[in-house]
């Protein structure tokens, strides 16, 4: 790719032409205005315009994905589908996420010419790479924090999400540690709610952390939600490092990508980076952003652990869909750098075998909440299980008959497997 150019792929709609919207889209988001102005040179045009590098037609519908369409005279009632890659010098805005998702992803939403449009896919220069320095840790690092390798990473959330005071979340979490797990992440709900300071839930949680540590000999990794205003976010960072934990989380479309980038710059422990709201910029196929794209932003911008829901989980998402989130996050960026893939969302053990059979990898982090807490041998059993059912599924052996001879998977079967 050009190194002084930045290339966006959009899926556009529209109730014009594939080439006129396209000429709308690159005017409006560099050099042009809905007329033209003292001073928009050809000299200027050609240093600083957006380019229409590809047009590629797909299908035709005959009503708008989104209102306030501009319907041109003579308008046959079609609205034309299409990928339409633009290029924007660099130049424009230099490497700067926050300047650089105005021009991909600014006005253009808004403009009458598009009845849908979405970002599919971007490809930066390196100097956005020399400027972030992407994840500090990947999959990498967290595997050496958590001692785990040959397989996922097994965790849980807190549960309930909300209401536990820190004394009740550190007896939890010492069973939980006790139990053998991996990873235990906060909720995103929960981060320094009154009734449960962040303080007090940090040393409350890394006492039983440490605790439990002393007798098993393995430290549990726990993914504290640091979310908050900026000042917040260091200062609980500081209080979790300090206090000895290994990983903090946020939630990325609440501080964006600024805020996540700037946590970067100074944090000593994994970034986890959850991406709750994340279904209002993406969920309508005419609007918003791919994952694709969405993910080389956030790891650029540090984030070590990105979720990217579950297969058969409890919302809207395809298999189809998560499978290539998976495969996104695990594709290499500028220096090889990947960022762990966290599958979650009612996942239990009979969930692993459609993970592996899709993405034919261990490196992700499979969390699972009622499929390891509620498993009706306790949440031990639940972890086992979690183990057993990605054992049978590297190992090609059918879950069923992998569990005859292991009583963990087998009550986990009889529990979720009719869900």
């Amino acid at each position: 790719m050009s190194q002084d150019r930045i290339t966006a792929v959009y899926l556009v709609e529209t109730p014009k032409s594939l080439e006129q919207a396209a000429a709308v889209i690159v005017g409006e988001q560099s050099t042009g205005t809905f007329t033209a102005v003292p001073g928009e040179t050809d000299a200027l045009k050609e240093k600083h315009g957006a380019r229409v590098e590809r047009i590629q037609p797909l299908e035709e519908t005959d009503r708008p994905s989104l209102p306030g369409a501009r319907i041109p005279a003579g308008h046959d009632g079609k609205y034309r589908r299409g990928l339409v890659t633009v290029s924007f010098p660099l130049h424009n805005f230099g490497p700067s996420i926050p300047n650089l998702m105005s021009a991909v992803a600014g006005n253009v939403y808004e403009l009458q010419e598009l009845s849908g449009l979405r970002l599919m896919d971007l490809d930066l220069p390196d100097a956005f790479a020399v400027k972030y320095a992407g994840p500090k840790f990947g999959i990498a690092g967290t595997r050496r924090l958590a001692a785990v390798e040959g397989r996922p990473l097994l965790g849980t959330i807190v549960k309930p999400s909300v209401g536990l005071t820190p004394e009740e979340l550190s007896a939890l979490v010492g069973r939980l540690a006790l139990a053998g797990l991996d990873f235990i992440k906060d909720d995103e709900l929960n981060a320094d709610p009154p009734y449960a300071p962040f303080e007090r839930k940090v040393k409350t949680v890394m006492d039983a952390v440490h605790r439990t540590a002393d007798k098993t000999g393995r430290k549990l990794m726990y993914a504290f939600n640091i979310t908050g205003d900026y000042e917040e976010m260091q200062r609980r960072h500081e209080l979790v490092v300090k206090a000895g934990g290994t990983c903090v989380m946020v939630s990325i479309l609440s501080v964006g990508l600024t805020g996540l980038a700037a946590l970067n710059r100074y944090s000593e422990v994994p970034i986890h980076g959850h991406r709750n709201q994340w279904g209002m910029l993406t969920r309508c196929p005419q609007l918003g952003i791919e994952f694709t794209a969405f993910q080389k932003l956030c790891r650029l911008a540090g984030a070590d652990h990105l979720h990217v829901n579950g297969l058969n989980s409890k919302f809207y998402e395809s298999n189809e869909s998560v499978t290539r989130s998976i495969r996104a996050c695990l594709t290499p960026m500028y220096g090889g750098y990947l960022t762990m893939p966290v599958v979650s969302s009612a996942q239990w053990a009979g969930t692993a075998p459609a993970t592996y059979e899709a993405t034919r990898t261990v490196d992700v982090m499979h969390l699972a909440g009622g499929g390891i807490l509620a498993h009706p041998d306790g949440p031990a059993a639940g972890f086992e299980s979690m183990k057993l059912g990605w054992q049978a599924a590297v190992q090609g052996i059918p879950l069923a008959e992998y569990a005859s001879q292991n009583p963990a998977l087998l009550r986990a079967i009889d529990k979720f497997g009719g869900r």
